[in-house]
């Protein structure tokens, strides 16, 4: 599977980001994605995760002002990012995993820098 992820970039706290990512060449229904993060010098962390029947869930930290939503005829999911705050500041990583075995599977990473 691969998952190119586009949309990061340099904004001024209180903006808004949208982040896609899509997936590819998978041999398997994609079911679960979702998007995690990692600051510098911090473990990733799951942002927010959304199945195929639409039910979500996300990181307290972002309840409220990032909306996570998906196009299953393209195997896409895209994160609405408002509100920014410079803690969101992270390398911003999309992330699906194999309905059955659970092997996960992740993107390259998209830069979202929120400046004060």
């Amino acid at each position: 599977v691969q998952l190119q992820a586009f949309g990061g970039g340099l904004v001024q706290a209180g903006g808004s980001l949208r982040l896609s990512c899509a997936a590819s060449g998978s041999r398997f229904s994609i079911n679960y994605m979702g998007w995690y993060r990692q600051a510098p010098g911090k473990q990733r962390e799951l942002v927010a995760g959304i199945t195929t029947v639409g039910s979500t869930n996300y990181a307290d930290s972002v309840k409220g002002r990032f909306t996570i939503s998906r196009d299953n005829s393209k195997n896409t999911v895209y994160l609405q990012m408002n509100s920014l705050k410079p803690e969101d500041t992270a390398v911003y990583y999309c992330y699906t995993r194999h309905p059955i075995t659970g092997l996960g599977y992740w993107g390259q990473g998209t830069q979202v820098t929120v400046s004060s």
